[in-house]
């Protein structure tokens, strides 16, 4: 693994560390240690919560990705599944972006379709695509002879890896857990791959409906397994990613997706943040607040204010610079980044991120710009 920052170097170490600890609360002991408040009062957390922080905390979707060179020399070494599947190197992998970048969580190096390969649907990464399902199951007959997933066995080295990235972090900032939501991993293994038009799904959910929820039952059950697993691990908060429910209308979320949310959502460790975002859901937000979640993720086609007040300021927010800015030069980030902080309005529980992931020819002196500007526009200590 990467080294970690020697916590007792300072005063340095006081920026490393900023992420974990409420600025206002650094303390130097008489050997020039660092101490700093315990995680639970890390910014990200205390964001989740809907409660005063320091500056606004920023984390990016897909930090850990083909843009940073040292991932890219990892996948030299390893195919896609052989490095989720490999605890030691997913742990690195983890953990570059948090040295590199300063951002405030660590998000766990793994894959949303990792917890499908017990239903022997043939999973592949082929090189330089996106994932593939060899025999996608499309019928009644198929979602009838599916078995629950025993994810203890399934998916151990995520949990290790989570371990190792906890033990790594030593509390310098929160790690999240991830999983895809039901919808989105069922439309995988429906469709085969990714879709345009989702035509296999929505065949399933209005002809053969009873097969449609027998599956979203499995796939909601083995998700809240999975990330509860990963809390045990070590995960302080967890997302749920919904990335293709936005091809819904608001009737089809209510009736064949908005139940099982609730039901994962419910079954999850009581007092960790979660994080529930959808993409291409303007329309769909109401109802996404109303399935769960403590954080409200927001992709880049809605403006930050009018998103909140639709889901309601009672519940935090996280987003949603559409990640293609991160392309132009840092002057431009700035002026983006100005806006949707304004349009935060300094209340309390905004997260900032991207609306979707770090894109791959997205230049890492821009990533590190954005945590940067970030930060500084929106600390509130006194200067």
């Amino acid at each position: 693994m990467p080294g970690l920052p020697n916590m007792t170097e300072t005063p340095s170490c006081l920026r490393i560390c900023r992420n974990a600890c409420l600025p206002e609360m650094y303390a130097m002991g008489p050997d020039d240690k660092l101490s700093c408040v315990s995680l639970p009062d890390a910014p990200l957390l205390r964001a989740a919560r809907r409660e005063s922080v320091p500056y606004t905390p920023v984390w990016l979707m897909r930090q850990a990705g083909r843009y940073l060179p040292e991932y890219r020399a990892m996948r030299e070494r390893f195919g896609f599944l052989e490095l989720c599947r490999n605890p030691e190197a997913a742990a690195e992998v983890t953990l570059q972006p948090v040295d590199r970048l300063g951002v405030d969580a660590a998000i766990l190096f793994a894959d949303i379709l990792l917890i499908v390969e017990p239903l022997d649907v043939g999973l592949e990464f082929p090189r330089g695509e996106g994932p593939l399902i060899q025999r996608p199951l499309r019928d009644e007959a198929q979602i009838a002879r599916l078995r629950p997933i025993d994810v203890a066995s399934a998916v151990p080295f995520v949990f290790e890896a989570a371990r190792r990235v906890k033990q790594a972090l030593a509390g310098r900032v929160p790690l999240i857990g991830f999983a895809g939501a039901p919808f989105t991993v069922a439309s995988y293994v429906v469709e085969g791959g990714a879709s345009r038009e989702y035509l296999h799904v929505k065949r399933l959910m209005y002809e053969e409906p009873e097969a449609w929820h027998r599956l979203m039952e499995i796939l909601a059950t083995a998700t809240s397994r999975y990330l509860n697993g990963q809390i045990a691990a070590g995960a302080d908060a967890v997302q749920i990613f919904d990335s293709w429910v936005g091809v819904l209308a608001a009737d089809d979320y209510r009736t064949f997706v908005q139940p099982h949310m609730r039901t994962l959502i419910h079954a999850l460790t009581p007092g960790v943040p979660v994080i529930h975002f959808g993409t291409g859901t303007a329309a769909l937000l109401p109802l996404l607040r109303a399935a769960g979640g403590d954080v409200m993720g927001l992709d880049w086609r809605v403006d930050l204010d009018t998103a909140w007040a639709s889901v309601g300021h009672d519940v935090a927010v996280q987003g949603n610079l559409d990640p293609a800015v991160l392309l132009a030069k840092p002057p431009y980030i700035r002026q983006r980044v100005k806006d949707i902080l304004d349009r935060a309005g300094g209340r309390p529980g905004h997260i900032f991120n991207l609306g979707h992931g770090v894109l791959p020819a997205t230049p890492v002196e821009h990533v590190r710009a954005l945590v940067e500007i970030v930060h500084e526009l929106s600390d509130r200590r006194v200067r």
